[in-house]
């Protein structure tokens, strides 16, 4: 089943399925009864709406009887999940939130390079979604929500840094280069917020370096930290010569308007967990070039976000998570899941080496 409020959107999701199961259904989900008896009909259920609302459809999935995990967005509505451990333990279900890409795919990933070492040391997360042909000065197409984007370049960045966690650090900074096979080349990654999802806490003690940068063409951070300085990125309103306007607000429907939506895209992903394995330095990296696929129509970032979110549901449905709210870096089988993202054809390669 797939359901959303708008009709139309839901059969053209359910057409994209290519599955003569796949039924597709009106709903709106603020209405409580309807999403619960939704639910009841289904052994898991994956939640692609705003963030706003996971915590509600946690709380209605437990009093389903029926599992759960979304594409989460906020780390203040991650953590109510998560105290929702005991509940979901008792009614037998899954509540895993924040699955996708980047926080989704590379926590699991993540947490695998880690426990193939004796002794972890560090782990760095590197990830973004960029046009396959990009204009402008900012060298970027809008690939998802523009206020998610927003949200990554505004909100503080959480790491650990000489084993402490570290939750002030500031986004649009710290730029670094990295090299892609060609065409790519030469791109840069940076501060953003998000990526690292419950990392962090999960990881405190055991590693003493973790951060997330995301990845973008040359250049872009630089424009973006000149907006983000300039105040464009704040929320409070402010007199603009008689009128009460978001700088933000501006901003999002400016970019919307005007930077490339659509169009050919690449994502990204880098991970690398360095630390000591029979006494000697070794490192496990995890990476992925993935290019829009023309013959299903997805693009990479579709394919990004989509799969890892849909395995993680697939593996709740058939009983592969432990019960309870719980990270998917704990609650998710690494090389099952990575058997599922080979298996869709997603093309992640993943190294191991000692020194």
């Amino acid at each position: 089943m797939i359901a959303d409020v708008d009709p139309a959107k839901a059969e053209e999701a359910a057409g994209v399925a290519h599955c003569e199961k796949t039924v597709a259904r009106k709903l709106d989900v603020t209405d409580r009864d309807a999403v619960l008896a939704a639910m009841r009909e289904a052994d898991a259920v994956l939640g692609a709406v705003s963030y706003t609302v996971n915590l509600d459809l946690a709380k209605l999935a437990i009093e389903a009887g029926t599992h759960f995990n979304d594409m989460g967005g906020n780390n203040t509505v991650v953590a109510a999940e998560l105290e929702l451990n005991e509940a979901a333990k008792a009614a037998g279900v899954s509540i895993i939130p924040d699955t996708g890409l980047a926080p989704g795919m590379v926590s699991p990933l993540a947490m695998h390079g880690v426990r193939k070492m004796d002794e972890p040391e560090s782990v760095r997360i590197r990830v973004g979604g960029l046009a396959q042909n990009p204009t402008g000065q900012l060298k970027y197409m809008l690939v998802f929500s523009v206020q998610g984007l927003i949200n990554e370049y505004v909100e503080p960045c959480i790491a650990i840094r000489n084993g402490r966690v570290v939750d002030d650090i500031e986004p649009l900074i710290d730029v670094e280069e990295l090299e892609f096979p060609p065409p790519l080349g030469t791109l840069e990654a940076f501060n953003t917020s998000g990526g690292t999802s419950t990392l962090p806490m999960t990881l405190l003690g055991k590693v003493r370096e973790l951060d997330y940068k995301t990845i973008r063409y040359p250049g872009h951070a630089a424009a973006m930290r000149s907006i983000f300085e300039l105040g464009l990125m704040n929320d409070e309103p402010i007199d603009a010569r008689g009128t009460e306007v978001s700088p933000r607000d501006v901003l999002e429907t400016l970019i919307d308007r005007n930077v490339p939506h659509g169009g050919d895209d690449i994502v990204l992903v880098r991970v690398a967990v360095d630390g000591m394995k029979d006494g000697k330095p070794a490192q496990a990296v995890y990476q992925m070039i993935d290019y829009a696929d023309e013959k299903s129509g997805l693009t990479a970032m579709m394919r990004g976000t989509a799969f890892p979110s849909s395995i993680i549901c697939l593996m709740m449905a058939r009983g592969e998570t432990p019960h309870g709210a719980i990270p998917q870096e704990l609650a998710v089988d690494g090389d099952r899941f990575i058997e599922e993202i080979v298996a869709r054809g997603m093309p992640l390669e993943v190294r191991f080496e000692t020194g």
